[in-house]
């Protein structure tokens, strides 16, 4: 099983942070608009459009208030597993470090599973930096 894991620091503070990732409806208005381009919810799962066109169900595995940690599943698709998580944490001057992680099958998915966390960190932080 392939794992992809990629961590960026945030200028804005923890709270703010989690506030946005905990509101799993919200991606592409609160968390990071650019990347994604529409997020509805479902029972138990969001729908979420990416701006290149993409499709993607996600079920809603755990929102972890003590953790600050989002967990998720994408069903169908491509890949035949695919779960993810994303973690916020404090950093040095009152900024976030904002950690995700994916594990999926095939592997050979990796290098563009990568490639997509990282537009979306960098969606993220284009969004949520203070300075």
């Amino acid at each position: 099983m392939a794992s992809v894991q990629r961590e960026i620091v945030i200028e804005r503070p923890l709270a703010a942070v989690w506030d946005a990732l905990a509101d799993v409806g919200a991606l592409h208005t609160r968390l990071a608009p650019g990347f994604v381009s529409d997020c509805r919810l479902e029972p138990g799962a969001r729908v979420v459009t990416f701006a290149n066109g993409m499709v993607a169900r996600e079920l809603i595995v755990d929102v972890d208030r003590e953790r600050r940690r989002v967990a998720w599943a994408v069903v169908g698709g491509r890949l035949s597993h695919h779960n993810a998580s994303a973690q916020v944490f404090d950093a040095p001057g009152g900024a976030t470090r904002f950690v995700w992680i994916a594990d999926f099958l095939p592997d050979e998915h990796a290098a563009s599973i990568a490639t997509m966390i990282e537009h979306g960190l960098a969606a993220m932080k284009r969004h949520l930096d203070i300075g």
